[in-house]
């Protein structure tokens, strides 16, 4: 069951929030509020407040959802109007200042306790599955059958280029190739600029 809370017209840019918005993405609610008490950006109060929102809005419904099942299940600062300023400077000059806006959605989902992403208090969010070596590579039996296929292709593409240079009167070998200059070495008296 799905909940959500919008805050509209936030004055911050959607970058700056999208940053705090980051950190909580997928995270259980009570471990997301936490990242946001502790958060050193002005902005996370105001995230904060909305993710409460959310809660609430998720635990008022007819079918009530468990707090320690929620989980953020979509955080995102859209962009908003976008405010024009002037800021006065010297010599009569006015520079422009954008008061940029966003729109801030937090929606919030319940999910089955075993597959609850958690992370532990301080230690970052793994990020994928680790790379396999080089030898766990080449004892895949599917990543050495495309090796293979791309051989295959490489001689077809060559097969073809030579087709096409028969076809057209020249052969690889006959083709005239320029002779390379050294480094600083100048024309002779009657040579052309190429």
């Amino acid at each position: 069951m799905e909940a959500r809370a919008i805050a509209r017209f936030v004055r911050v840019s959607p970058t700056k929030a999208d940053r705090v918005l980051r950190q909580i993405r997928g995270l259980q609610v009570e471990r997301a509020q936490e990242i946001l008490a502790y958060s050193p950006r002005p902005i996370a109060r105001q995230i904060s407040k909305i993710l409460t929102s959310a809660v609430a809005n998720a635990t008022n419904r007819e079918e009530a959802a468990a707090i320690d099942l929620l989980y953020v299940k979509r955080a995102v600062a859209d962009s908003g109007p976008t405010l024009k300023r002037i800021q006065p400077r010297a010599q009569g000059r006015a520079y422009r200042v954008l008061v940029r806006l966003s729109h801030i959605t937090i929606v919030v989902d319940e999910r089955g306790a075993a597959a609850v992403k958690t992370v532990p208090a301080g230690k970052p969010e793994a990020k994928g599955e680790a790379k396999p070596t080089k030898r766990e590579a080449k004892a895949r039996p599917e990543t050495a059958g495309k090796k293979a296929g791309t051989k295959k292709a490489e001689t077809k593409k060559a097969e073809a280029r030579k087709a096409e240079t028969k076809r057209a009167g020249t052969k690889t070998s006959e083709a005239k190739v320029a002779p390379k200059r050294k480094a600083g070495a100048t024309r002779k008296a009657g040579e052309k600029k190429k």
